[in-house]
């Protein structure tokens, strides 16, 4: 059996395990969210799949409904910071972050339904981030040194965790990020993905 078709297996089983286990937050969660801010509950961000191809990944919605709005039109210093900060800045400085979203990222709950991303065949259980396309774009002009890495992660699917999620170097910048996702892409050993499956609740824990 080919490594892929192993990965393959490995994502069905545990994507509907972790579904199954968690079936109450299917129900709480989305109650949650339309009481504090009304619908969509989910919300569906176009990311970069394996081979280049976009893809709309799933996430309970944790931002105020015009997010979008608000960093690109209303708030360019807002922009600035979150492209200063490798397109990412801390969800205490995000005003478009809701108080119940910052209660649903603190323990990544809002990133449960990515299971049926792995479900579908557009994510792995574990792979390299899902990067926004401008992201890679704009990153790889500021880190000229990245763009060799590029081919190497898109050569699989993203995933839900990933090596340095659960690094311990969750704010760590995108050059040494990028070069990390590679490097995990080229190895494709089963062996380092379930090693990864195992750390991910460790690593889940420590951000509270």
């Amino acid at each position: 059996m080919t490594y892929d078709q192993q990965k393959r297996i490995m994502d069905l089983v545990v994507a509907s395990v972790l579904i199954i286990a968690f079936l109450p937050f299917w129900i709480i969660v989305p109650l949650l969210i339309f009481f504090d801010s009304g619908w969509p509950v989910i919300f569906t961000h176009r990311r970069v799949g394996k081979d280049g191809i976009d893809f709309e990944l799933f996430k309970f919605r944790s931002m105020v409904l015009n997010a979008d709005e608000i960093l690109h039109q209303k708030n360019h210093k807002l922009l600035e910071q979150f492209k200063n900060g490798d397109w990412k800045i801390a969800a205490k400085d995000d005003p478009r972050i809701t108080p119940l979203g910052r209660f649903l990222r603190s323990f990544t709950v809002d990133e449960f339904p990515q299971l049926f991303n792995v479900l579908k065949g557009e994510m792995s259980m574990v792979g390299p981030r899902a990067y926004v396309r401008k992201e890679l774009e704009e990153q790889s002009k500021k880190y000229p040194e990245t763009k060799k890495y590029i081919p190497h992660i898109l050569s699989v699917k993203p995933g839900v965790t990933g090596p340095w999620q659960t690094s311990g170097r969750n704010e760590i910048p995108f050059a040494q990020r990028a070069k990390m996702d590679a490097e995990y892409a080229s190895k494709k050993e089963i062996e380092s993905d379930l090693l990864i499956l195992l750390r991910t609740p460790k690593a889940m824990l420590s951000k509270w």
